[in-house]
């Protein structure tokens, strides 16, 4: 059989993360200058999609690492209510693969012409997004053909947080990062084939998360939409038990993305009360009486969920196969939508 484009951009992964942290050192250390003389109050986030999923994920690096607030801000307001924003000592992130789509152009112009410093991450240095910025870190992580994004999402948060680690002078992320590409080939090897056999006939699931883990939560409950008809729902694993924890009853499938952080011990009882209910619950760390499934060796809290994702995107890949979808072109999508 023919490997499908998912695929094959599932496996250049670690050759994409390694690229993307060669290519945008130098870049990377004359924003950080900037940001460290600017001393930003606040960082906005413009982003659609599996983006803003990455979006997500650096929000809580951010705070976490700097007790800097961020925010994602609707590109719409300045799209489509043309609302001027007060951004003083505002950093401001867009991320778009393409950064083609009008909306978050218009949002990131709008920003910068509001005393915002605007930094765009996209994969096409030549894009409008990239010109209405100050600065532009690239992906570098070659064309991505399937509409379903994979390697792009990846490098958007690695390209986040190298920016954090340069920026805050922070060397055991920036060491867990080189050291991260080694960590995804590990990662593409991690087999679900447990999951796949209790999803591949499945109609919903819920994804769990916290922390940045609550943003590969959404980003793994989007691609089970779009590759797999699956209909899936991200929360926090807190937000689970304020109200759609109701809706758990015998054989409902509930994926845990558990992470050996600060939120592990909550999060494992959560998913031990979901299994009390009858839920039928995969977890990606070592949980009593739960389904445990394989995941890389820890390498660093604010990266370990990201391994996660790498190991979901090779299952998602060969699940939709195993329901009868064609991953490459789901249903109804394109690769470049371009909203106002």
């Amino acid at each position: 059989m023919t490997q499908t484009f998912m695929a094959q951009e599932i496996a250049e992964i670690p050759a994409s993360v390694a690229a993307c942290l060669g290519n945008n050192a130098a870049a990377q250390a004359e924003l950080a200058e900037t940001l460290r003389a600017f001393d930003p109050q606040l960082v906005i986030t413009v982003a659609r999609g599996s983006s803003d999923h990455a979006a997500s994920y650096f929000k809580y690096a951010c705070e976490i690492l700097t007790g800097i607030p961020v925010a994602s801000v609707g590109p719409s307001i300045a799209s489509v209510y043309a609302t001027p924003l007060r951004l003083p000592r505002t950093m401001s992130l867009s991320i778009s693969q393409s950064g083609q789509s009008p909306d978050i152009v218009a949002m990131t112009r709008a920003a910068r012409d509001s005393g915002a410093i605007a930094v765009a991450l996209t994969n096409n240095p030549d894009s409008d997004l990239a010109r209405e910025s100050n600065q532009c870190l690239p992906l570098h992580c070659g064309p991505e053909r399937s509409v379903a994004a994979t390697k792009s999402f990846v490098t958007s948060v690695v390209g986040s947080l190298a920016l954090l680690a340069t920026w805050r002078d922070d060397q055991v992320l920036a060491n867990a990062l080189t050291a991260l590409p080694e960590a995804c080939e590990a990662a593409l090897k991690c087999d679900w084939h447990a999951l796949s056999d209790r999803l591949v006939r499945a109609p919903a699931l819920y994804v769990l998360g916290r922390g940045a883990g609550y943003a590969i939560a959404s980003e793994v409950a989007l691609k089970f939409k779009e590759t797999s008809a699956i209909h899936a729902e991200a929360y926090s694993a807190a937000e689970v038990l304020h109200g759609p924890a109701a809706l758990v009853e015998r054989g409902f499938p509930v994926l845990g993305l558990i992470c050996e952080d600060a939120a592990k011990d909550g999060f494992s009882a959560t998913t031990q009360r979901l299994k009390a209910q009858g839920a039928d619950v995969f977890v990606t760390a070592e949980v009593a009486d739960v389904i445990e499934l394989p995941v890389a060796p820890p390498l660093h809290p604010l990266i370990d969920p990201l391994l996660r994702v790498v190991s979901f995107y090779a299952f998602i890949e060969a699940l939709a196969r195993r329901r009868g979808l064609q991953p490459d072109t789901p249903r109804h999508l394109r690769k470049i939508t371009e909203t106002v």
